[in-house]
């Protein structure tokens, strides 16, 4: 990054969880910062939040907000984003976007930086981050791929609740202990907030995450299986998807199986490809019982991967294992790393 410049700096949704997150990243990676704009939603309008410490009031997102904004990190709602994104853009504002409203549009670059930074260069103004679980398992394929080729993937997710917001991490506490003090209770935030029928995620596990789809799909599963393709720009890659919620707060964590162009390769060479990757961390020691666990995770950025294994009938697949923080890779650090690759690229 450049040593003397700095940025006026938007962030919509300042009040929420990726918000949070945000400033925390910003202010850890000691981002270059000219002015620091916190907005939200009318209703969240007015709350103060402490910033390197200084006190900002946070002001209700508007088209106008955004006149000499450099960057804006935009993190509360697709609904909200596709209302106002464009209006940024308009004012001269690049667009990072962390919702699932422009990630599929064929004029908005979908960026993990390990994997696609070139990808920046086609920007219009908005750049899309993609979803969290996405994230993380391209971060951990890409090394694979580029050595020895990929032609199928098939994943199932464990995924953290604090993906669905803080409203769903409350209810898990609450559920909880209602459970252990023998206590009835009503589930109503999972799986999808406004669907009719809820179910508890405490103690349990959710096979749903977002609507299904008419193809017997969630849009979950869905956004993973196209994102993937997009981000790897490789519309051929075959991947199908199971999303499951489980009770744990924060940390993704998947199972994945792969298959490469090559054969005769062992589980080792996949290791060494993995080992001092960027954004990596290999975690693979079964005779230690070493392996990636999300609750190890929180609060780091690394994608974490572990038992890597070949698989027993098909001598071109293999297994992994692939962790991550959702909230910072899968969220907040990956929409930093996107406006520090523009910095370094010149493209802001």
């Amino acid at each position: 990054m450049s040593q003397n410049q700095t940025y006026n700096v938007a962030i919509v949704g300042a009040t929420g969880a990726v918000g949070q997150q945000l400033l925390n990243t910003i202010e850890s990676r000691n981002f270059p910062i000219k002015n620091l704009s916190l907005l939200s939603s009318k209703r969240s309008a007015g709350k103060a939040i402490n910033f390197k410490g200084k006190e900002h009031t946070v002001e209700e997102a508007t088209p106008e907000s955004f006149e000499g904004v450099d960057v804006a990190f935009f993190s509360a709602g697709g609904s909200v984003s596709k209302a106002l994104a464009p209006e940024a853009v308009k004012r001269g504002t690049v667009v990072i976007d962390n919702t699932s409203a422009f990630r599929m549009d064929k004029d908005v670059p979908l960026v993990v930086p390990e994997v696609n930074e070139a990808a920046l260069h086609q920007h219009n103004g908005i750049i899309a981050n993609p979803n969290c679980s996405t994230i993380q398992m391209v971060v951990a394929l890409e090394p694979i791929r580029q050595k020895f080729g990929l032609t199928k993937v098939i994943v199932s997710t464990y995924q953290a609740v604090s993906g669905a917001g803080a409203q769903a991490v409350q209810e898990m506490y609450d559920e909880t202990k209602a459970i252990l003090e023998g206590r009835s209770f009503t589930p109503e935030i999972l799986p999808v907030s406004s669907d009719e029928k809820h179910y508890q995620i405490a103690f349990n596990a959710i096979p749903q995450i977002d609507k299904f789809e008419e193809n017997g799909y969630t849009f979950e599963e869905m956004k993973m299986i196209n994102e993937t393709k997009k981000i790897m720009g490789m519309p051929e890659l075959e991947v199908a998807a199971t999303c499951v919620r489980l009770p744990v707060e924060i940390g993704h964590s998947e199972s994945v199986y792969i298959e490469i162009e090559e054969s005769n390769r062992q589980a080792q060479e996949l290791k060494q490809s993995l080992e001092g990757a960027a954004g990596v961390v290999v975690q693979d020691n079964p005779s230690e019982q070493l392996y990636p666990m999300p609750a190890l995770a929180v609060g780091k950025n690394d994608v974490f991967v572990g038992r890597i294994r070949k698989d027993l009938d098909r001598d071109n697949g293999f297994h992994l294992w692939v962790v991550s923080d959702n909230l910072l890779k899968g969220a907040a650090w990956n929409s930093v790393q996107i406006a520090e690759s523009l910095i370094k690229l010149e493209l802001i």
